[in-house]
């Protein structure tokens, strides 16, 4: 395996970035995003948030599209869709749409559907999240190569207060500025890098 350094109820079962490259299948629970299921009062882990420029325009700018950078299925590549795959996210949990962050999803990402199935019933424009609810990357300081192609790692990513709700009569939970761990698994589609596996744990 290569390695490169460079600058809630439900969670995956998983353990570890390594253990996501060759543990995790559809049948794993979910856990993408802290918002992959509903928040507890006394659990800050339930809602993504903002992220750094790679990820911006997912708050006002249409759907985010995949930069010149996340072209290919270089290790740096990887690290530019991971970047622009958290800007997804942030679309999804911002507008509802779910479809642009599932064209960038291998069909075998059952922790990425769940998220999806969260956040097109939990939004903002449904008044579901408020708040610094995005999910900002800091860094991706590890990679790694895998079997059959595959890359793993994590991403450091700060996730901001904000506040949730299931549905319109359900109380409000508020959840605290948090930093996370975004780990990952990616997959070669067709020459280009896709999420096939994912979970965020706290730091």
């Amino acid at each position: 395996m290569t390695h490169r350094n460079t600058p809630t109820l439900k969670l995956l079962a998983c353990l570890s970035a390594a253990a996501l490259l060759t543990a995790c299948t559809t049948g794993s629970p979910a856990a993408g995003r802290p918002n992959t299921a509903p928040p507890s009062a006394t659990n800050s882990t339930s809602a993504p948030a903002a992220t750094a420029s790679p990820t911006s325009s997912a708050t006002g700018s249409g759907v985010p599209q995949r930069p010149k950078a996340a072209a290919g299925v270089s290790l740096s590549a990887a690290e530019s869709f991971v970047r622009y795959y958290v800007s997804l996210l942030n679309y999804a949990s911002t507008t509802g749409d779910v479809a642009p962050m599932m064209s960038a999803t291998a069909a075998s990402c059952n922790q990425c559907k769940l998220y999806a199935d969260y956040v097109a019933k939990v939004n903002a424009a449904n008044g579901g999240l408020t708040g610094d609810y995005f999910e900002r990357v800091d860094d991706v300081p590890d990679l790694f190569r895998g079997d059959g192609g595959r890359v793993g790692g994590y991403a450091a990513v700060t996730i901001g207060a904000y506040t949730s709700k299931d549905s319109p009569s359900a109380k409000p939970v508020t959840s605290t500025v948090r930093k996370y761990k975004r780990e990952f698994t990616l997959l070669d589609q067709q020459g280009s890098w896709v999420m096939a596996a994912m979970r965020l744990t706290a730091q």
